[in-house]
């Protein structure tokens, strides 16, 4: 996530000494400095409904975000899922250790 928010915020010119071929623009974080992909992200380049500035990295943010929600759309699924696990879990214990000192209880008090 952090190497796709870098690469749509790396645009920049090339410092001197470094040629990039026509067609291909600078970008440090991308292997070998030379990305054929233009800068797609501009400040204002958005209009948000509930009136967030459309900067440049509120625009970079929200473009990662989707894309790790697109790559595991279930992944809230298993949250949801782990959630109940451990809330069932947590009640077995209880009820196991309410059951161990109901247990020995008498054993112990001799």
């Amino acid at each position: 996530q952090n190497y796709v928010f870098a690469l749509l915020m790396g645009y920049r010119e090339p410092p001197e000494g470094v040629e990039v071929r026509e067609g291909l623009y600078y970008n440090p974080y991308f292997p070998g400095g030379a990305i054929a992909m233009p800068k797609m992200l501009n400040d204002e380049g958005v209009e948000y409904d509930d009136g967030t500035p459309a900067s440049e990295a509120q625009q970079a943010k929200d473009v990662v975000t989707f894309l790790a929600w697109a790559a595991e759309p279930e992944a809230d699924d298993r949250k949801l899922m782990g959630v109940k696990w451990l809330t069932a879990l947590s009640l077995v214990l209880v009820t196991a250790i309410y059951y161990k000192r109901w247990k020995w209880a008498p054993l112990k008090s001799r």
